[in-house]
């Protein structure tokens, strides 16, 4: 059984000698049901209809019966009474939402006869009321109740409540309805007055923090014969400007509205018992006063219209009491200068892109030596701006002149600028991407940089994206879109820095409509080139090639102190074979014999007689796919790069021979050696330490590198072989590592001896190249790849 409060006990009571307590609930439950869309129906209001029903059934009255009651002689709790008097002040109709979620509306009006005034409220079944009076009127209500209020008693009509207007000549001790129009420059502080005037400014409607709830306000610029003022609308009134469809240049009249002064200035709040009516009122025209650019000083509270030339990133920032504040620079031209604009806040939040026409009501220009337009326009919470406005067709045709440069440029263009530090849009599509960098700044401050390569269909430019920049997801074949880039000058050609100030973002479908694709952007840029066709200083080249062999990273010490790793490859295409150095990150890619590579712009060196190919980070290696490349396949290759020698037709100079025979002797009974890390040189064990003589350093723990010497023999004659690192390890059939913990295991360097000596007898062919040896003046070999051994 639901629990019935007191309250309504109370109520029953009235009428207890007229039906039981359970008829009674059950007539609540019905009139529940009836009215359950009534925004204003309470348990209370409908306990009171239940007993305002019998009480006109009997023609009884449980107040004493009058026509009307004296607003002085109104006390909480009273119902179904009649109210006469004068409309003091009438609101606006305002909607709200129940705690059950129902849309309403209620609207307020002030109610005053001889002995005093009251509030009544109006709900969302008495609105269509409102259109039978207005201030000044002297009305009846019929069937109100008296409840208490925020701060006194007020009167809340009900569903069956009705009004009538009465003959104001009847009621001659009313208090009078002032109807005064007060001129906007007569108003002082704390004053309740009626104006007219034309809308000159709406801003946006701001949202601030009240008391950890928040809250909304608009403050509109108003106009009349003498002068402006702000009319301030706050919170759920801050609607009436959708809902009154108010937009400058209406006249409107406002009754009851409330001044107040504040910083030595009079300014003007909409009442919740004021209202705001929109009409043809006699209020002058508004003639709106653009300044052009050229023509801009300090000023205040000035309206502009320019195109944006510039847009720079939102910046967050922290104030002095630990919140976050956001600001947003841009620049605006027209055809007489330019300036710079600063947004704060909620503007900053503003979509706005190049080529945009952007109007400004309400800025403030202030002198700035450092905007590079000696003023700047910074808007405050009062200002309005607008992108793309209603603007007049000599304005428009003006702007559309100044914004004819503002586009992006062609990347060939970039050669013709002169200057460092040109700022620049560029749209193409991401060819090259590096992973980032970081760094320490001389300030100590940890830096990043990204280095990319995008391209459009007049040529490729390379890009440096620092820090916040660095990190924009991009991949590969990505379109993109940079402005305010810096141009930096090299020596063969035109760079671009994307810093603090410039933007990288999406193009639009219009800025890539003729960008070609990745595929095409490669094809065009790169010159496919053989093997055998590479040239010193050869620069943008793109080289397919089949990997012949990998060698192991090595580390090294670089000139400012910092490590490096180096690796060697060999690649080998229908025209020949390189060899290929990976140094850094790119020592690391996953390749094996036997892969399909492709090599873009890369460093073709001059070395030893020998063109190489440098790979850096400037480099980008793929794997080519099986079914897509043309390459003959690896054994095709080896074929036709290895030819087969024997032993008395090898001369000097020979390279990538192939070589069989039997071994017939081992050079030395030592395979392993102690090698600087530093510098890969041979150490010495110096008075119980290692020490590399090239560095000047004692060597606490030594690399080992593994070298096997031995004799070759065919029918034609002998030669020496030394098998170096990866083919020591092929032709032992051991790698370092285990041979080192064999020897450490025995303490004996001639453990492996008897491991060595088995390779005699061996028949093996390998793949070589030849060399003078001057100690010893003979011609050996080096082997490069152990291709079978057999017994």
């Amino acid at each position: 059984m639901r629990e019935i409060s007191q309250e309504i006990k109370d109520e029953y009571e009235k009428i207890k000698d007229k039906i039981s307590f359970e008829e009674f609930l059950n007539k609540m439950e019905e009139y529940k049901k009836e009215n359950e869309d009534v925004s204003f129906m309470d348990d209370i209001s409908i306990a009171h209809m239940v007993i305002g029903n019998y009480i006109t059934e009997k023609n009884e009255n449980l107040e004493e019966s009058k026509e009307f009651w004296k607003i002085k002689d109104l006390e909480t709790g009273k119902q179904h009474l009649n109210l006469l008097g004068r409309v003091m002040n009438l609101s606006n109709v305002k909607k709200f939402t129940s705690k059950k979620g129902r849309e309403g509306k209620l609207a307020n009006l002030i109610l005053a006869d001889d002995t005093g005034r009251i509030r009544v409220v109006f709900w969302t079944e008495n609105i269509n009321l409102l259109d039978k009076f207005q201030e000044g009127d002297i009305i009846k209500i019929n069937d109100v109740e008296v409840k208490q209020g925020f701060r006194e008693d007020e009167a809340h009509m009900n569903i069956r409540s009705s009004l009538e207007k009465q003959d104001s000549q009847n009621f001659p001790d009313f208090p009078p309805y002032n109807d005064k129009i007060t001129p906007l420059k007569d108003i002082k502080g704390d004053m309740e007055v009626n104006v007219v005037a034309r809308i000159v400014r709406i801003p946006r409607i701001r949202s601030f923090d009240r008391n950890g709830r928040d809250g909304k306000v608009a403050s509109l610029e108003l106009q009349d014969e003498s002068g402006t003022m702000q009319f301030t609308l706050w919170n759920k009134d801050t609607a009436l400007i959708e809902d009154l469809e108010l937009k400058e240049g209406d006249a409107i009249k406002i009754m009851g509205a409330q001044s107040r002064v504040r910083n030595g200035e009079v300014s003007l709040s909409h009442s919740w018992i004021g209202r705001m009516v929109k009409g043809d009122f006699d209020v002058p025209e508004y003639q709106e006063n653009i300044i052009k650019l050229g023509d801009a000083h300090e000023m205040r509270n000035v309206t502009l219209v320019g195109l944006v030339s510039k847009v720079y990133d939102t910046i967050t920032f922290e104030r002095d009491d630990g919140s976050t504040g956001k600001v947003k620079s841009l620049e605006l031209e027209d055809d007489t200068g330019a300036i710079r604009v600063t947004l704060w806040n909620e503007d900053s939040e503003t979509e706005i892109k190049k080529g945009d026409i952007m109007k400004i009501i309400g800025g403030n220009i202030e002198f700035d030596d450092y905007s590079g337009t000696n003023y700047r326009v910074n808007t405050n919470w009062n200002s309005k701006i607008v992108i793309n406005p209603s603007i007049d067709k000599k304005l428009k045709d003006v702007l559309s002149e100044v914004g004819k440069y503002i586009k992006p440029i062609k990347i060939s263009e970039l050669n013709n600028i002169e200057d460092d530090g040109e700022e620049v849009d560029v749209v193409g599509r991401v060819v090259n991407l590096y992973d980032p960098n970081e760094f320490q700044r001389d300030d100590g401050t940890a830096g990043m940089v990204r280095t990319t390569e995008i391209a459009d269909e007049t040529g490729m430019v390379r890009v440096s994206m620092w820090d916040s920049k660095a990190e924009y997801p991009l991949k590969e074949g990505d379109a993109i879109k940079i402005e305010n880039a810096r141009t930096r000058l090299g020596d063969y050609q035109v760079d671009l820095s994307v810093g603090r100030t410039s933007r990288v973002m999406k193009p639009s479908e219009e800025e890539t409509e003729k960008l070609p694709s990745l595929k095409d952007v490669e094809s065009m840029i790169y010159q496919d080139k053989k093997i055998n066709d590479l040239a010193e200083g050869d620069r943008d080249v793109s080289i397919v090639g089949r990997v012949l062999s990998m060698g192991e990273p090595t580390q090294f010490t670089k000139s400012d102190g910092s490590s490096g790793i180096v690796r060697s490859m060999e690649i080998a295409d229908d025209t020949g074979m390189i060899r290929v150095s990976l140094w850094d990150d790119q020592a690391n890619a996953p390749l094996k014999e036997g892969e399909a590579v492709k090599i873009e712009n890369p460093r073709i060196n001059l070395r030893n007689d020998r063109i190489e190919i440098s790979v850096g980070r400037t480099t980008i290696i793929t794997k080519e796919k099986e079914d897509e490349t043309s390459l003959p396949a690896l054994d095709e290759i080896q074929e036709q790069l290895y030819p087969t020698k024997k032993i008395e037709e090898i001369d000097e100079g020979d390279q990538n021979i192939k070589v069989r025979g039997e071994v017939i002797d081992i050079r030395g009974n030592k395979i392993l050696f102690e090698m600087c890390p530093n510098c890969n040189k041979r150490v010495n064990w110096v008075e119980d330490a290692y020490v590399c003589d090239i560095c000047g350093e004692e060597i606490e723990k030594p690399n080992m590198l593994m070298i096997i010497g031995l004799v070759l023999e065919d029918d034609t004659g002998t030669i020496s072989m030394t098998f170096f690192r990866k083919s020591a390890e092929e032709i032992l059939g051991m790698n370092t590592l285990e041979a080192e913990e064999i020897i450490a295991a025995t303490g004996d360097e001639g453990s492996l001896e008897e491991k060595v000596g088995d390779l005699v007898g061996r028949q093996i062919t390998v793949i070589a190249d030849a060399s003078f040896d001057e100690y010893n003046e003979e011609v050996r070999l080096n082997a490069k790849k152990l291709v079978d051994i057999k017994l």
